[in-house]
């Protein structure tokens, strides 16, 4: 009876033991048939594949700015008589050819160029006579040769007198009904309206009707806080951003640093210069202006792109063949707008995945 217990028993111990060498074996099979994440054929032919490089660590500095015409191609129109407005039917924003009438100025001294100029032709008329006559009246001796002389002087400065009422009368618009007409000297936009229908103008007021700009090179005045003037530069590259079109960049230069600050701001006002194609950037637009600021100093570089941000760590997926994909955690120093700066993690050279990052390292997680 004893013996059969303890035979039973050892049976018992056989099987256990049995049974957790099945278990270990199965356990190793798996671990080393595991196979390693390897990216499709199909992935791997759209993939942006970015090699680390050493660069030069520029920053972005930021500004607020606004669209502003081109003050140094503009045409401001004053008034060059006085008198009362009428028919003006142009609006700001209107596009204007030159030479176009923008609008009529009723003016009595219209009426007196026009009375100067029929006084200037009648004098040349009866000095043409008086000097006719004196001709004939020394024919016969009734006349001296200083007579003729001084009816000569008088003839031509009749002439002289009617060729500038002439002038006058033309520089003002040639018109002989008293009416003024306001045209454009240039093609373009109004962009500056100071008149209505029935206002009276002044020649001595000192202020412009019109102002006219043709809008093909915009300016964006921005202003420069004082930690930022060592930063700025004329003649720098700006990338220019606005609401109106959030995918756009506009590319143009610092054109001008003012040498003071605004008392009220104290900001540093800056200009900067750029082509309008198509007319697009409109005068006081809001903007973002970014200008890149070298630092004189190299660091290794990567595309944003490359960059995953997971548990408060960049991450990138470092690439060396289709099976050999590995996650890495690099530490950032900073990023400027499309490039990334890292400060260890990586050695120039490597290369790395630099599209579909985030599903590749959704993929090696899982």
């Amino acid at each position: 009876m004893i013996y059969k217990c303890i035979l039973k028993s050892k049976i018992v111990v056989l099987i256990c033991f049995i049974a957790a060498l099945m278990t270990s074996c199965s356990g190793e099979k798996n671990e080393d048939t595991r196979v390693p994440y390897r990216i499709p054929d199909s992935l791997m032919k759209t993939l942006l594949i970015d090699t680390v490089k050493i660069e030069n660590v520029t920053e972005a500095v930021k500004f607020n700015g606004i669209v502003d015409y081109n003050t140094d191609k503009v045409a401001n129109i004053y008034p060059m008589i006085s008198g009362v407005v009428q028919d003006v039917h142009v609006m700001p924003g209107d596009y204007v050819k030159a030479g176009q009438t923008l609008g009529v100025i009723k003016s009595p001294e219209m009426a007196n160029y026009n009375a100067a100029l029929i006084t200037a032709e009648a004098n040349v008329r009866l000095n043409a006579k008086l000097l006719e006559q004196q001709r004939d009246l020394f024919k016969s001796g009734l006349a001296s040769q200083i007579d003729i002389t001084n009816a000569e002087v008088n003839y031509e400065q009749a002439i002289a007198a009617k060729v500038a009422a002439e002038r006058v009368l033309k520089i003002n618009g040639n018109n002989k009904n008293g009416d003024f007409y306001i045209k454009s000297p240039v093609d373009g936009f109004i962009v500056q309206k100071n008149i209505t229908n029935g206002m009276a103008v002044r020649t001595d007021n000192g202020g412009n009707m019109f102002t006219i700009s043709d809008l093909k090179d915009v300016w964006v005045q921005a202003n420069v806080y004082e930690e930022s003037i060592s930063k700025v530069q004329e003649g720098d590259d700006a990338n220019i951003t606005t609401i109106s079109y959030p995918d756009k960049i506009f590319k143009g230069k610092v054109a001008k640093l003012l040498n003071v600050l605004d008392p009220t701001n104290k900001v540093l006002k800056m200009r900067i210069v750029l082509n309008n194609p198509g007319f697009i950037l409109k005068p006081q637009m809001f903007t973002t202006v970014t200008i890149s600021n070298n630092q004189h100093r190299k660091a290794i570089a990567i595309s944003s792109n490359d960059l995953v941000f997971d548990h408060s760590q960049y991450y990138v997926i470092t690439l060396n063949g289709k099976k050999d994909v590995q996650i890495r955690p690099v530490e950032v120093m900073g990023i400027n707008s499309k490039i990334a700066y890292i400060k260890s993690g990586l050695q120039p050279g490597e290369k790395l995945i630099g599209s579909q990052a985030l599903l590749i390292y959704g993929s090696l997680n899982s």
